[in-house]
């Protein structure tokens, strides 16, 4: 059985967040095969349910304001996400933070703008794939 795993992103700049055992992730990004971070994250299944949950309610009915969600608010958050309303969709920031939440080891990328309908598919699909 496939783990459940989302992908944001094109062919050159992308992130990639995938299970790989109960509580383990793997965090994988790529800018132009420049700037890559792959990384292991533990997170509960109840901590990435509720990222979901949060990324599909505000993608649900945006409202055309920029608008941020870190995958747990603990001190360990290994990527958050901020999204810039552009056009029909949003361009996302990303931070990846592999050691925890500090200020020297980080990774900061930009990804192109990504239609809401998309996004909103996407984010339930992992929703949908943690809670059955």
């Amino acid at each position: 059985m496939e783990q459940p795993r989302i992908r944001l992103g094109s062919d050159d700049v992308w992130l990639e967040m995938a299970r790989t055992g109960a509580d383990s992730w793997r965090i994988t990004a790529d800018w132009c095969s420049w700037l890559t971070a792959d990384f292991t994250a533990d997170l509960s299944a109840a901590e990435v349910v509720d990222f979901a949950e949060r990324m599909v309610s505000r993608l649900r009915a945006p409202s055309g304001v920029r608008f941020s969600a870190a995958v747990t608010p603990g001190r360990n958050n290994p990527l958050t996400l901020t999204a810039e309303p552009v056009g029909d969709g949003f361009a996302f920031f990303v931070r990846l933070t592999p050691n925890g939440d500090d200020d020297v080891c980080h990774v900061q990328m930009e990804i192109d703008p990504i239609a809401t309908v998309e996004l909103r598919e996407t984010f339930s699909a992992l929703h949908a794939a943690l809670t059955v």
